[in-house]
């Protein structure tokens, strides 16, 4: 299961408004190789399913994955961090052993 905080769920709902994306379009994480820690996150609105899609609701707001990437993903929480030191959108993974300074990217 992948989750879905609410000050994430606030910032999705206020980018879906203002950059016009429908009720087709869903939120897609996945993982990908690179970073200073080896694995490095991405997230964008996506309309368009995938053959082994792995498929979430928490919170009002549907996600989607990849197979691969939801065996690093498992029990993430999405979060978003606003503020001055702010750092936009963060996942908080109970598998990754380490993460970078900067919290863009991750081991496990």
């Amino acid at each position: 299961m992948l989750f879905v905080g609410e000050s994430a769920k606030t910032k999705i709902d206020e980018l879906r408004s203002t950059e016009a994306f429908g009720p087709d379009y869903f939120v897609r994480v996945s993982v990908t190789s690179g970073g200073c820690s080896g694995l490095s996150y991405t997230m964008d609105f996506d309309n368009e399913s995938k053959e082994n899609d792995q498929v979430f609701e928490d919170n009002g707001v549907k996600i989607v994955t990849d197979l691969r990437s939801f065996l690093y993903l498992c029990n993430t929480t999405l979060e978003f961090s606003g503020g001055l030191d702010g750092k936009g959108f963060v996942f908080n993974n109970p598998n990754a052993s380490r993460t970078c300074g900067c919290g863009e990217s991750f081991a496990v």
